[in-house]
């Protein structure tokens, strides 16, 4: 049994649900998102309500249950409240500003990093040593925070680096003489 697939996902105030065979459809404030069901896996809507059941006792079934379920809430947190990852820079002459639709970092490198903002997301800079990403879409947020923080990783002796907000750089000790 899978514990996380035997809880009903609710559906908030706002939010549209529509089943069109294996497509659901999701529409809020924050935009609409699709999600399709795999065969077997069979999600219902009841009463403001959506439960996922497996169509069998396979093994897939069982394992695709639960995936399926957690799938389903965040389409619906994404279209009702929206995600949102934030990430830090540090280091001297590192900075981040929004030209138009595209990302500029300045990491030290000789030329600077333009990173065009993906459709459906918002990237802003409060203040030049922070980037704020949001969005309906919880994977593609996470993908773009991701790809962002590789143009420069934090590295352990100084913490340089573009890092998640929340992160915690394990730092090292330098030389000894």
């Amino acid at each position: 049994m899978s514990r996380v697939g035997l809880a009903p996902v609710e559906v908030p105030s706002g939010v549209t649900v529509e089943f069109a065979g294996r497509k659901m459809t999701a529409k809020g404030k924050q935009g609409s998102l699709v999600l399709m069901f795999h065969d077997e896996v069979e999600p219902k809507l009841e009463g403001g309500q959506i439960t996922v059941t497996p169509k069998g006792d396979s093994l897939l079934a069982r394992k695709l249950w639960g995936t399926y379920r957690a799938l389903t809430q965040n389409v619906i947190k994404g279209v009702s409240e929206g995600y949102r990852k934030e990430l830090a820079i540090n280091g001297v002459g590192y900075r981040a500003a929004v030209q138009g639709k595209a990302l500029v970092l300045q990491l030290g490198y000789s030329h600077e990093v333009r990173y065009p903002t993906p459709e459906g997301l918002k990237i802003e800079c409060p203040t030049q040593t922070e980037i704020v990403i949001s969005g309906a879409d919880k994977q593609k947020v996470g993908e773009a925070a991701a790809v962002i923080r590789s143009f420069r990783p934090p590295e352990p002796y100084k913490g340089k680096g573009i890092k998640y907000k929340n992160e915690t750089i394990l730092r090292k000790e330098g030389k000894k003489k």
